[in-house]
C-alpha cells in the first residue's frame, strides 16, 4: 500500500517589533529564510528602516497606527501585552515566536505547537528594572519625572505578573545562551534548550597582518545600555583612533561626549563597509553585558580579537587569550588598562576565525530546522485522540 505523504505544518513567525536592525532582527530574517512561506506577525513595523523585510508578508497590530509608534515604541510598552494577544493565530499548526518582551505571550490553540526562541526574559521587568527606571528620562521637570517614575514602577508590577504567565504559554523554549537559560529558570521557572544565534561567517575574511590599521572598533545599536559612553571616555584619555558604527537614541549624546578628534562615528553603513572595518581593526571592543552578542562573533569571523566585559554571552563566545581578552569592571579605567596591555600581534587570526565558524548561519538554520521538526513529531504524538 502506498504510504500517504505527511501534511506539512502551517507555520507563523511572531516577534515583538521590527523597527531597527540588530541581532534579534537578523535572527528573524534567518527564520524567514527557513520558512519563506510563513507570515510574520509583529506589533510595529518600520518599513523605511527595515527595508530587508520589504518583500515579506507582515501582519501588524493596532499599535502600528498609533502616533510615533515606529520611532518611539517604548511609549506603548504598557499596551503591548494586550496587543500581542489580539493576533488570531488559530489557522497555524506551529507558531514560532522570537521574544525579548511580549511575543512569547501570543495565544494559540491547544493543538498548535508554540516554540519560543527567547532572547531574554523581559529585562526591564526583572533584574534590569531599577537601572531602567533610573536611566529613564521622561520630562525635563524633575518633580514630574519623579511622580511618573513611581507610577511606572507600579505598572511594572502588573505587567510582571502578565510576563510570568506569558512565559508559561510556549510549549517549548529555546534560550539563546546558557546565560539566558539560567535567567529563564530563575524568572519563569522553565527549563530550556540552547541554540546559539547565528553569525554570517561567510561575509567576513581575515586579512594579512600587514593590512591591520591603527584603530579600535565598536559596532551596534547606540543606546545607553550598550555602554559606548565608557569606551568614548576611555579613548578620550588614550587619544587613540576609535570607529563607532551604528545608530540609536544615544548617538547625539555620544557625539557630544567624544572630545578625541580621532573618534569617528559612521552611523548605519552597508554590510560591505562594516566588513572592511571589522577585518582591519586592531581589536573589537565590547563593553556591555549582553544576552548573547553577535557582533563579537562577527569580529572573530574576520579574524580579529575582542576586548570584552567579562559578563553575559561574551563569556560563551570569547576564549580568553585565544580569541580575545576580558576586563572586569564597566569603567573607562578598566578599558584603558585592557587596551594598554593588549597586543594584537599575539593573536592568530586563522584560529580566531575557526572558533567563530562554530556559530555560522548554516549551522544555526540546520539546528533550528531539526529542532522544530523533532518537536512537531513529538507534539503530534501528544495530541492524538
Amino acid at each position: 500500500m502506498e504510504q500517504k505523504e505527511k501534511k506539512q505544518p502551517k507555520i507563523a513567525i511572531v516577534c515583538d517589533w521590527l523597527t531597527n536592525w540588530g541581532g534579534a532582527e537578523r535572527c528573524i530574517m534567518e527564520f524567514h529564510k527557513i520558512w519563506p512561506e510563513a507570515p510574520i506577525y509583529t506589533l510595529i513595523f518600520n518599513e523605511k528602516k527595515m527595508w530587508e523585510f520589504k518583500d515579506v508578508k507582515i501582519h501588524t497590530s493596532y499599535l502600528q497606527k498609533m502616533p510615533l509608534a515606529k520611532r518611539k515604541w517604548q511609549f506603548y510598552l504598557n499596551q503591548m501585552p494586550h496587543a500581542i494577544e489580539q493576533f488570531d493565530l488559530s489557522e497555524y499548526d506551529i507558531v514560532f515566536s522570537n521574544s525579548h518582551v511580549v511575543a512569547k505571550g501570543a495565544i494559540t490553540k491547544p493543538a498548535t505547537l508554540h516554540i519560543c526562541y527567547l532572547d531574554s526574559p523581559t529585562r526591564y521587568l526583572w533584574d534590569y528594572m531599577y537601572l531602567y527606571i533610573k536611566e529613564m528620562r521622561i520630562t525635563k521637570v524633575g518633580i514630574i519625572d519623579s511622580v511618573l517614575k513611581k507610577y511606572i514602577k507600579r505598572r511594572f508590577h502588573a505587567i510582571r505578573i502578565w510576563d510570568f504567565n506569558a512565559g508559561q504559554r510556549p510549549d517549548k523554549i529555546i534560550a539563546i545562551s546558557n546565560y539566558i537559560r539560567n535567567r529563564t529558570k530563575k524568572y519563569y521557572r522553565r527549563d530550556t534548550d540552547v541554540i546559539y544565534p547565528p553569525v554570517d561567517a561567510g561575509l567576513y575574511q581575515p586579512v594579512d597582518e600587514s593590512e591591520i590599521e591603527d584603530y579600535y572598533l565598536v559596532v551596534g545599536r547606540q543606546v545607553d545600555y550598550k555602554k559606548t559612553d565608557i569606551v568614548i571616555e576611555a579613548f578620550n584619555k588614550l587619544d587613540l583612533p576609535l570607529v563607532i558604527i551604528g545608530e540609536g537614541s544615544a548617538l547625539k549624546k555620544l557625539k557630544k561626549l567624544a572630545k578625541n578628534k580621532k573618534i569617528k562615528f559612521t552611523g548605519r553603513i552597508p554590510d560591505a563597509d562594516v566588513k572592511r572595518y571589522y577585518a582591519h581593526c586592531r581589536a573589537f571592543i565590547f563593553p556591555q553585558e549582553e544576552d548573547f552578542g553577535i557582533t563579537p562573533l562577527e569580529a572573530q569571523s574576520a579574524g580579529r580579537p575582542v576586548i570584552a566585559y567579562r559578563a553575559g554571552g561574551a563569556c560563551e563566545t570569547v576564549i580568553e587569550n585565544e580569541t580575545g581578552v576580558f576586563f572586569d569592571e564597566q569603567t573607562p579605567d578598566a578599558i584603558i588598562k585592557a587596551v594598554q596591555n593588549f597586543d594584537h600581534k599575539k593573536f592568530d587570526s586563522v584560529k580566531i576565525r575557526e572558533h567563530a565558524l562554530r556559530f555560522d548561519t548554516e549551522i544555526f538554520k540546520k539546528n533550528i530546522k531539526e529542532y522544530v521538526e523533532k518537536a512537531w513529531e513529538e507534539h503530534l504524538e501528544k495530541i492524538k485522540y
